[in-house]
């Protein structure tokens, strides 16, 4: 008996072993599965970082060269890990930005020019502290050090100077500090100062090289969809509102599925990002259908009206689930113009971010707002008649607030409008005759007048007889 239960302890504690073992595999197993699907999964959702990475190797190898090799090694010198180290900043993947060639061709001018520039005046301050002697020399290159240091850092407060230039301002602290204190212990200033400056140079360009001609990431291609895609959203809003809005039944409506609707809510928040790649777009050279010094800052100005658009959808989308609604009954009174509004507005929307994305310079848009003043003026005229005076004022107020977001979403609209066609005139877009409807012949040629103007377009054909 004895036999039989020591028998059974000696396996307890192998047996227990054994099943931790198999659990621990299993848990290794789901763990390696796991980092597969989501390496998979960051892949397919930004093929871009898998490129990224592709190139950075790349460029670490070439760099590494010249660490590697004794006669590439000789001519660097001991610093040739600087060059390795540009690398390695200029190509940081930050931000999802820091992958477009703007970014890292930023990075690079930013970092070669602060680099040679203060270089420079780490060497001039070292030769005017070496004229004062062993001791006064500490003394002035504090001083060179205190005053450069907090004039550079005072700049970077500067909004341009933020926006384009920070990261240069920042190697410049860092390399005139370098250079002009390093030149006390050292002798040979000079050559450090010259070590220093083309290990950097040589990695930001073998970095800008890089990325420029191996499947090169353009960010202005990005903040060109993005404002075409937010004014999409506010179309696809509009056009869903007005059936949602006067739907028969009075309970409030839930959107929480219906995508449509919620659409606009990422225009809100995309400033920060369309700032950051209007400034990372400046740096990048001509390419494709955009030219050199396209007028990036306009594509600024197209989102800054649209997220003032966007935040007039918010205060309709407010409206589709508030408690107090108004009886159906007395919005059907506005329902026909409120919808025509809505409707055209957002026909106007799609037909800009079409035309907008194709880059296609045309004020067919222009026509679409036609419609929709009209419809605005019978809203307006509507609004001032005695159909209310039996209403109470509280039932009234949500529908005559809707009325009025609505006509406001209009002046939103053309303003959109214009902002477009004026980047489309200083981008130069290629011109198409948009305006002459596809049912009606082309009557240019037969000398007819098309009248269109930049605030009310008029549909009226003056013929002139030849």
């Amino acid at each position: 008996m004895e036999v039989t239960l020591s028998g059974q302890d000696s396996a307890g504690p192998l047996t227990r072993g054994w099943q931790w073992l198999k659990a621990l595999r299993n848990k290794f197993c789901a763990e390696v599965m796991e980092i597969v699907m989501m390496t998979k999964k960051i892949g397919q959702d930004d093929p871009r970082r898998i490129i990224h990475s592709l190139k950075v190797g790349l460029a670490l190898t070439l760099v590494s060269l010249f660490y590697l090799f004794k006669p590439l090694y000789d001519g660097l010198g001991v610093n040739a890990m600087w060059a390795v180290l540009s690398v390695v900043v200029v190509f940081e993947f930050s931000c999802s930005c820091s992958s477009f060639t703007g970014a890292t061709l930023g990075k690079g001018l930013n970092r070669m020019l602060a680099t040679f520039v203060a270089g420079a005046l780490g060497v001039a301050a070292h030769c005017l502290a070496t004229l004062s002697g062993r001791k006064g020399e500490p003394i002035l290159i504090a001083t060179f050090v205190f005053i450069i240091a907090a004039i550079v850092t005072f700049m970077r407060f500067f909004p341009r100077m933020k926006a384009r230039y920070d990261y240069g301002l920042l190697i410049f602290i860092l390399t005139f500090s370098l250079v002009s204190i390093s030149g006390y212990r050292e002798d040979q200033v000079l050559k450090v100062a010259y070590e220093r400056v083309s290990n950097i140079i040589v990695g930001s360009c073998i970095s800008v090289i890089i990325c420029i001609s191996i499947c090169p990431v353009w960010i202005g291609g990005d903040l060109h969809n993005s404002v075409a895609a937010n004014m999409e959203r506010l179309g696809n809003f509009l056009e869903a509102f007005g059936d949602e809005y006067f739907k028969v039944s009075e309970e409030p409506q839930s959107n929480e599925n219906k995508s449509f609707l919620l659409g606009y809510r990422s225009v809100l928040t995309s400033k920060s990002g369309e700032e950051t790649m209007a400034n990372l777009a400046r740096w990048e050279p001509g390419h494709g259908r955009f030219a050199f010094r396209h007028p990036w800052k306009m594509y600024l100005k197209i989102g800054n009206l649209t997220r003032e658009c966007a935040y007039k959808a918010e205060a309709l989308n407010s409206y589709l689930n508030s408690k107090f609604q108004t009886p159906a009954e007395i919005r059907g009174k506005i329902q026909g113009p409120c919808k025509k509004v809505s409707l055209e507005s957002s026909k106007a929307l799609k037909e800009l971010a079409s035309t907008f994305r194709k880059m296609v310079r045309t004020r067919s848009a222009m026509l679409r707002i036609g419609p929709s003043r009209t419809a605005a003026d019978e809203l307006k005229t509507l609004l001032k008649t005695s159909l209310w005076e039996e209403a109470d004022l509280l039932e009234i107020i949500p529908a005559a607030s809707v009325a009025s977001l609505l006509l406001e979403i209009i002046e939103c609209v053309e303003k959109i409008a214009e902002a477009v066609y004026e980047l489309a005139m200083g981008a130069s877009f290629r011109s198409s005759d948009s305006t002459v409807s596809p049912q009606q012949p082309d009557l240019h040629h037969r000398g007819a007048v098309q009248q269109v103007s930049d605030n009310v377009i008029s549909n009226h054909v003056i013929t002139v007889g030849e």
